[in-house]
Parts: structure tokens; C-alpha cells; sequence
């Protein structure tokens, strides 16, 4: 299980450094699942610097996404995870406030099998997300839903969502 959750951590760092274009921007972000479990997370994203349908009202774009999550609980029910995913954004035209819209679906790691009394049947996740938010300056704040599920891979499939407000720093 260890060496799962190393590997997936290497690959994550690793695949998310090789799209780097520019510096990481870096992430934070609290919140709770449906279950009123705390939820911490911190990630660090690299634009895809492409613009799609680029027009007077918006564009569409991008970004990797990696990012470690604590999931808080009693002793027994606290678990770890990371994650990689690409996010398309589309993000609205604006002078000094930018609005966005977005989704991505991605792939995570859980430390343990069992969260918050519920049996997620694997390590192996897959992450959707749907996201909006303001973007001004060189900064982001946003609200996100990300729900957690194996697909159907392994049973039981007990998925888990979390609702999360996040703050962005662009370097």
C-alpha cells in the first residue's frame, strides 16, 4: 500500500513538472464532505498555455492539476491522499475580474480503504470536479466540488464528495 501511495506520488510530481511551462501556482483549500468531515488540501497547478474558441466573451484553457489532500477524522478515520488531473477552465473576458467555469477528471490515491465509516473498495480513485470562481491579479478564489469513486473497479464502490473554498497564487 505504501509503495502505491510513493509511486503515485512520483508520478504525479513528476508528470505535473514536465508541462511546466512556467513556475507552479500554488493552491489551498478547506472544506468538509457530505459527512461533515474537514477537508485540507494543497496543490500546485501548471497551465496548459493554450487558449481554445478565444472571442470577446471568453476563452477556454487550462491547467494540471496535483495536489495532497488530508482528510481529517478520529485516530482511525483519517486518510491521505493525492492526486493528478487536467482542469479545463473556460474563464470569462473581464479588465480586473475574471470569472470561470470548470471541470477536469483525474486519478487519486488514498492512504487507506475505509473513510469516514465507508468502504471505498480501493486506493485507486478517479476525481471529478467541478469548480467556478473569480480570478483578479495574479490570484484566484473559488468554490469546488470533487467527488471521489472507483468506478466500479473493485467492490464495494462507496463514493465520497467534498466541497471545498480554495485560494490561488500565481508566481
Amino acid at each position: 500500500m505504501n509503495t502505491l501511495f510513493s509511486a503515485a506520488a512520483l508520478v504525479a510530481l513528476t508528470l505535473g513538472s514536465v508541462s511546466a511551462a512556467h513556475a507552479a501556482d500554488v493552491t489551498f483549500a478547506v472544506g468538509s464532505t457530505d459527512e461533515s468531515t474537514m477537508v485540507y488540501r494543497v496543490g500546485a497547478q501548471f497551465d496548459f498555455n493554450r487558449r481554445w474558441m478565444d472571442s470577446a466573451t471568453g476563452h477556454l484553457g487550462g491547467y494540471w492539476d496535483a495536489g495532497y489532500t488530508f482528510w481529517e477524522g478520529d485516530e482511525s478515520a483519517s486518510n491521505h491522499s493525492l492526486s493528478f488531473s487536467p482542469v479545463f477552465v473556460y474563464e470569462f473576458a473581464g479588465d480586473n475580474v475574471r470569472p470561470y467555469i470548470e471541470a477536469g477528471v483525474g486519478v487519486a490515491f488514498f492512504s487507506h480503504t475505509e473513510l469516514e465509516g465507508s468502504n471505498l473498495g480501493s486506493s485507486f480513485q478517479f476525481e471529478d470536479r467541478l469548480g467556478v470562481g473569480l480570478r483578479f491579479a495574479d490570484q484566484e478564489v473559488g468554490l469546488r466540488a470533487l467527488h471521489y469513486s472507483n468506478a466500479g473497479l473493485k467492490e464495494p464502490n462507496n463514493g465520497i464528495e467534498a466541497y471545498t473554498v480554495h485560494y490561488r497564487l500565481s508566481f
